[in-house]
């Protein structure tokens, strides 16, 4: 992790820093430009704690190397927290508790949801996609793109002739 795709992505990114620490939050590691030698635009992932749900860090879709930790007291503070965001892309729980795990898929208001894995990637054999401000059009991967694309005719013949 450290890569962004262009100049203007790493700008973004080191505005979000400086939100993150005007809004209150820590920056606990991490956010310094790198310099490769390879040519590319790379940030050091940053880690924000002392982080709440009210900081824009921690609301908006950064997409970038840089992660708000905002602390809960319970699960179901965790579920609520988790789910109080205009957006919906990917969530995520690390638990060895099947009941918590089960709970969490079925009640995150995400598009995509991972238990003990990271949030990010896909497989390009199931539908990809976010709900509420992160979903954009249909979900394009899978069986489920094959149904969206396909126009259904029926044709009958008679096989006797004219």
């Amino acid at each position: 992790m450290g890569p962004v795709v262009d100049e203007n992505q790493l700008d973004q990114d080191l505005r979000y820093l400086d939100i993150g620490k005007s809004d209150g939050a820590w920056l606990h590691w991490g956010g310094a430009r790198l310099n490769r030698e390879t040519p590319g635009f790379y940030l050091q992932p940053a880690v924000f704690t002392e982080a709440t749900n009210q900081m824009r860090i921690a609301r908006e879709e950064i997409f970038g190397p840089v992660a708000a930790v905002i602390g809960v007291q319970n699960y179901e503070e965790a579920l609520a927290t988790a789910n109080d965001t205009p957006f919906g892309l990917s969530a995520g729980i690390a638990t060895t508790s099947l009941k918590y795990a089960s709970h969490f898929k079925r009640n995150s208001q995400a598009g995509m949801v991972m238990v003990n894995l990271p949030t990010a990637g896909v497989d390009y054999h199931v539908p990809f996609g976010g709900s509420k401000g992160s979903s954009y059009g249909p979900r394009e991967q899978g069986r489920y793109a094959v149904e969206f694309y396909t126009t259904v005719k029926t044709a009958y013949i008679y096989p006797g002739g004219p």
